[in-house]
């Protein structure tokens, strides 16, 4: 059966995310409803989130793969196992529909005594109190504290979706985003690199085929996370390039990042549905080996 797209959708390509609107008049709340019977009738579900995102690290960096947590099964993701960064994370979401995720700012000469970004993520689904725009304006009063990221939180309710971005070497203040599909990178969002507008051209292709299952999608996305061609020579890019290596920038300009010791070690697809069912597949390394890879998907509904 074909899978239904909504027009209220936000979609991510991170290496990219798609929700619901974030306000609704009685008269929209109508048509969702009468648009979720005709899904159920039809056996086709649309989305109100379909992310994509790839995690770029060195492969030996220490870390859990993801999976719910043992002191809290609400939440799910991978862990850092790093010193002194243990419990931080890139990508998770939890039961009650709250979600986050990070990327870094590509910068030649980071602050080695900066605070861990990793906890931007994990702090977020953990506090059940704020809401996500809250969150990111209390974070961008702090961001000189950090190296350079862009974060995004988002909560997934019965009523509203709300998903907000801030990233702490652009704007001061946080912003809320409307339905449509967004790429983001290690610049700021939407910043037109090669390989965002090529990985996001591909994952625009991907989620508007309307043939693709919700396997056949997730694999769709999952080759588009690993095209390992360079989109080179980009200026815009290397002009953040700066205490990089000429053949380490030109491994950047890949979605899906190979050198020697660093580059993409996970892929991630998140998608949910419009009753609020999550899937949530991830794909990683195994044993520091670009050639060993391990998958795992969770399926849960959300208690929002």
């Amino acid at each position: 059966m074909a899978e239904k797209r909504r027009n209220d959708t936000r979609s991510f390509f991170s290496a990219a995310k798609r929700p619901s609107k974030a306000t609704e008049n009685r008269a929209g709340r109508r048509e969702r409803e009468r648009e979720r019977e005709r899904d159920s009738q039809s056996g086709s579900k649309s989305h109100r989130l379909i992310l994509a995102a790839n995690r770029d690290e060195f492969y030996n960096r220490p870390s859990k793969a993801a999976d719910f947590w043992g002191t809290n099964s609400e939440i799910l993701s991978g862990l850092d196992l790093e010193y002194g960064k243990e419990g931080g994370s890139w990508l998770g979401i939890s039961k009650r529909g709250k979600l986050a995720a990070i990327t870094n700012y590509m910068e030649g000469h980071p602050n080695p005594n900066a605070q861990g970004r990793g906890f931007l993520v994990s702090n977020y689904l953990m506090d059940k109190d704020v809401d996500s725009y809250s969150y990111l304006k209390k974070v961008s009063a702090e961001g000189h504290l950090y190296n350079g990221f862009n974060l995004i939180t988002a909560e997934f309710k019965a009523k509203q979706d709300t998903v907000c971005y801030y990233g702490n070497r652009g704007s001061s203040e946080p912003i809320r985003l409307n339905p449509g599909i967004y790429g983001l990178s290690n610049s700021l969002l939407d910043t037109p690199w090669k390989k965002l507008l090529k990985g996001k051209e591909h994952f625009t292709n991907v989620v508007g085929d309307q043939s693709l299952s919700g396997d056949g999608l997730v694999q769709a996305l999952l080759h588009v996370l690993n095209n390992e061609e360079l989109n080179t020579p980009d200026p815009l890019q290397e002009q953040l390039g700066e205490g990089y290596s000429r053949s380490m920038v030109q491994a950047l300009s890949a979605v899906c990042v190979r050198s020697p010791h660093y580059g993409t070690r996970t892929n991630t697809i998140i998608l949910i549905d419009a009753e609020g069912n999550v899937t949530f597949t991830e794909r990683t390394m195994l044993d520091v080996d670009t050639s060993k890879w391990s998958t795992n998907s969770f399926q849960f509904n959300l208690q929002a």
